[in-house]
């Protein structure tokens, strides 16, 4: 669970989608929320030939390119071209071999991962089971800080058993440490890159040396970020149909829209909120719409304040007209959130989806009954904190809409705004959240199960931003974490989605399905939010041949 440097919630969501059993695409909506129908495809219509580059609008400069460090959007959405993971998440929210060509589990706490033999780093040396020691194990070191470190929570060792053979053991079985290794945790660079950057490693003054579709040619800090094609790239099937790939930053949603509509950017994710209906009656490009992994949320930052009362958690919660937010934050494009992980995070099982997510009901809207549990628990005029930012409108639309609804039941919302790059902190710094009750988040899945987003939830989780702690929580975690099969996996998350609804440390707004703006030179994007690991810029070429 994390919150990203933006919210794009109409056609994205903190990160919110829901998806169909057989793709993982959201359902097209119409009126319901009252917006116009939307579709949900994983991919757009494939390139008819190459370009010699294009440009690529991110919402913000990366903070980080250090693939330890890289906890957001804007780091991930580049690093998913140049650096690569042991396993692969597919557009269809599938998971494949990657940097290891198969893997073995000979008993629940040994993975046995086999690497693909030949695969060159972008100096053109060969990579070997000692850079996927040196990249996995740098992520256990607290050194590092890497808000990854806690997947690593349960891992005793991660050793080299031949050249092309890496064995990890666990201290107890953990399924989405093996899935994680798909997504951050498990990407691989050149040892001895690291070893030569140092502290530079990841930042503007330091070379990134991965295995990725393109390598790093330049940052120019504070305007651009430029790859070039990598000529001995090994998955033929992903060979760049683009010779560069730049990117630039703007953080006015306005002046991002402006990029698309000028062509001054070919393309771009989370397309602005606000300028969603603009740039799809422009001519100049199409808005796509793909399968997301999350829900907009409330995560509780302080459970000794007013919210530390269940009363006042389910009356803010009952408080919220969720449709109308969806239509001033999200142009409608969305449906109000009916647990704290979305459809879409359900994706490794959809089989299970409609009996485990589709029965939920949905969220109760009942300002009288909220103003009663306000009373009943001798809250009323107390003081909630939110957090906002001008980082981008939907933040502060959804700021708004929690005051307004604390007014009407007789809490005191204060809204606090915060600079753009504070409010992202939040997300990896506990100070940060210090004095803070509440802050909107954007909760995703890196990988298509629904487990992984209450792992967030558990204890001492890097994501747990308010602490929260419940004994029958972490043992029904543990024991779903256990279960191997995806199926009876998914009925045992069930019972964690029943907790968090039931005790709210996290207070579900709405899901999205993901966006992405391509201009009219440009074609062949996955849409989904598999962008974030998947070498999405590999299948981007030209429109017409």
């Amino acid at each position: 669970m994390r919150m990203p440097g933006i919210i794009v919630f109409a056609c994205t969501a903190a990160l919110a989608a829901s998806l169909t059993a057989c793709s993982g695409a959201t359902r097209p909506q119409t009126g319901a929320t009252g917006g116009a129908g939307f579709n949900v495809t994983p991919t757009s219509p494939p390139a008819k030939g190459d370009l010699d580059s294009f440009t690529w609008s991110l919402y913000a400069e990366p903070y980080t390119l250090d693939y330890a460090l890289a906890y957001d959007y804007p780091p991930n959405t580049v690093l998913a071209n140049v650096c690569e993971q042991l396993l692969r998440v597919t557009p269809d929210l599938k998971i494949e071999p990657g940097l290891a060509v198969k893997w073995a589990q000979p008993d629940p706490r040994t993975l046995v991962y086999t690497l693909r033999p030949g695969v060159k780093f972008h100096d053109g040396t060969t990579m070997t089971a000692d850079d996927v020691v040196a990249s996995l194990t740098r992520q256990m070191d607290p050194a590092t800080a890497s808000p990854w470190g806690s997947a690593f929570k349960n891992v005793e060792s991660v050793e080299k058993t031949g050249p092309l053979e890496v064995t990890i053991r666990l201290g107890k079985p953990d399924v989405l440490f093996h899935e994680l290794l798909a997504a951050s945790p498990g990407t691989v660079v050149s040892a001895a890159s690291l070893a030569k950057a140092g502290a530079d490693y990841g930042t503007p003054k330091g070379a990134l040396n991965c295995t990725g579709p393109f390598s790093l040619e330049k940052w120019a800090q504070g305007d651009s970020i430029t790859l070039r094609r990598n000529a001995a790239y090994w998955d033929e099937k992903l060979v760049p149909k683009s010779a560069s790939v730049k990117f630039t930053f703007v953080e006015d949603a306005s002046a991002r829209a402006n990029a698309f509509l000028s062509a001054a950017a070919d393309g771009g994710y989370m397309v602005p909120s606000s300028s969603l209906a603009q740039l799809q009656n422009s001519g100049k490009g199409s808005v796509l719409f793909g399968p997301n992994t999350a829900a907009a949320n409330l995560a509780v930052l302080d459970f000794k304040g007013p919210l530390g009362d269940l009363k006042v958690r389910k009356a803010l919660s009952m408080a919220l007209d969720r449709k109308n937010i969806i239509k001033a934050a999200a142009g409608g494009v969305g449906v109000p959130a009916k647990a704290p992980a979305a459809r879409g995070a359900w994706a490794l099982s959809p089989e299970k989806t409609a009996a485990l997510y589709d029965t939920l009901p949905e969220p109760v809207y009942d300002i009288e009954a909220a103003k009663k549990l306000v009373q009943e628990a001798g809250a009323s005029g107390r003081t909630v904190t939110l957090v906002t930012s001008s980082l981008a409108p939907e933040i502060s639309v959804v700021a708004n809409a929690v005051q307004a609804a604390g007014r009407q039941i007789g809490l005191d919302v204060k809204l606090k705004p915060v600079a753009p790059d504070a409010y992202s902190s939040i997300f990896v710094d506990p100070a940060a959240r210090e004095g803070l009750d509440l802050v909107i988040t954007n909760g995703y899945d890196n990988t298509p199960d629904p487990l992984e987003f209450y792992q967030y939830l558990h204890t001492g989780d890097f994501g747990n931003y308010g602490k929260w702690s419940d004994a029958e929580f972490d043992a029904a975690f543990d024991r779903a974490n256990s279960e191997p099969d995806p199926g009876k996996r998914a009925e045992l998350t069930a019972k964690l989605q029943e907790i968090a609804l039931r005790e709210l440390p996290v207070i579900p707004v709405y899901e999205a399905p993901y966006s992405v703006f391509l201009g009219k030179r440009i074609t062949g994007a996955p849409t989904g939010i598999v962008q974030l690991y998947y070498p999405w810029a590999a299948t981007i070429g030209a429109a017409q041949s």
